[in-house]
C-alpha cells in the first residue's frame, strides 16, 4: 500500500461518505423529522401550561431550517469526516485480518464502525427526543456517551489483536468467539458500573420515544451499510485498475 493508494482510498471514502451521508438524510429526514416534531409539540404545550400561557420566545432557527438544511449539513459533514476515518482504518487492515478483498474488508470496517461507534453505546446511553433528559445532566450523559464510544472502540481492537494471536493455538473460529466472548463480558461490565439515567417523564408516550430511538438507529444503519457498499465497490475498482506490482515491465530501448 503506498501513498498514491491510500490518497485513492481517502478520496474514495469521503465520496462514498457522502452518498452514505445523503442516504442517511432521507431516512432522517422521513422517519426522524416526524418523531422530532411531536415530541417539540408536546414540550411546547407543557412550557405553555407551566407558563400559564405567557408569550413564546422568538426561535434563533426556525424549525423548517433545523429538519433542512441543519440536518443536511450536519449529516453530509459527518459523512465526509467518518468516510475518510474508516477509509484509512481500511487502508490499514487490508490484507492484516485475513485474505479479505477491499470490498469485503470495507463491509467488516462498516459493520464493525456500526457496531462500536454506535449500537454498544446505544444500548446504554440511548437517543432521547426533545422533552427527555434533564438539562443539568446533559454534560455528563455526553461525556459517558463519547467514555462508552471510546471504550467500545478500544475492546473491538483488543479483541481483534487477541483473536489473532489466539488463532494459531484455538483455530480461526474458536478464536474468534473467544474473543468476541470477552468483548461482550467487558462490555456487559462497563454497562454495569457507568451510571445509568432515567429521565422519562411518566406522561411522555412510550411509543413516541421507541419511534424515535429507533429511527436514529435506522440512520446510523443506512449511512453504515450504505457507506460499506459503496466504498467497498469504489475501492475493489480501485484495485482492479491498478498495475500489479509484481508484473513484469517492458524493456526500455537502449540507445
Amino acid at each position: 500500500m503506498n501513498s498514491i493508494s491510500v490518497r485513492a482510498l481517502l478520496v474514495r471514502g469521503m465520496i462514498a461518505g457522502v452518498i452514505a451521508g445523503a442516504l442517511a438524510l432521507a431516512v432522517a429526514y422521513f422517519l426522524g423529522e416526524s418523531q422530532v416534531d411531536a415530541a417539540i409539540a408536546l414540550e411546547e404545550a407543557h412550557s405553555h401550561a407551566a407558563h400559564g400561557g405567557g408569550a413564546e420566545e422568538e426561535e434563533l432557527v426556525s424549525r423548517t431550517m433545523q429538519a433542512t438544511g441543519g440536518l443536511a449539513t450536519a449529516l453530509l459533514v459527518f459523512g465526509v469526516a467518518a468516510g475518510g476515518i474508516a477509509s484509512l482504518v481500511v487502508a490499514y487492515v487490508l490484507g492484516r485480518i485475513g485474505s479479505f478483498g477491499p470490498r469485503a474488508t470495507a463491509a467488516l470496517i462498516a459493520g464493525a464502525a456500526l457496531l462500536t461507534v454506535y449500537v454498544v453505546p446505544f444500548l446504554k446511553y440511548p437517543a432521547n427526543p426533545p422533552a427527555v433528559g434533564n438539562p443539568d445532566t446533559i454534560g455528563k450523559r455526553t461525556t459517558l456517551f463519547f467514555l462508552m464510544v471510546a471504550l467500545s472502540l478500544l475492546l473491538a481492537v483488543a479483541a481483534v489483536i487477541i483473536g489473532k494471536r489466539l488463532a494459531p493455538a484455538l483455530g480461526n473460529w474458536n478464536a474468534t468467539i473467544a474473543a468476541a466472548a470477552g468483548f461482550v463480558v467487558l462490555i456487559g461490565l462497563a454497562y454495569a458500573f457507568l451510571p445509568s439515567f432515567d429521565e422519562v417523564g411518566e406522561d411522555f408516550p412510550a411509543s413516541l420515544l421507541w419511534k424515535f430511538r429507533l429511527s436514529t438507529l435506522a440512520v446510523q444503519t443506512a449511512f453504515w451499510t450504505g457507506f460499506g457498499l459503496i466504498f467497498g465497490y469504489l475501492a475493489e475498482r480501485l484495485f482492479a485498475s491498478a498495475p500489479r506490482a509484481d508484473a513484469p515491465r517492458a524493456a526500455t530501448p537502449v540507445g
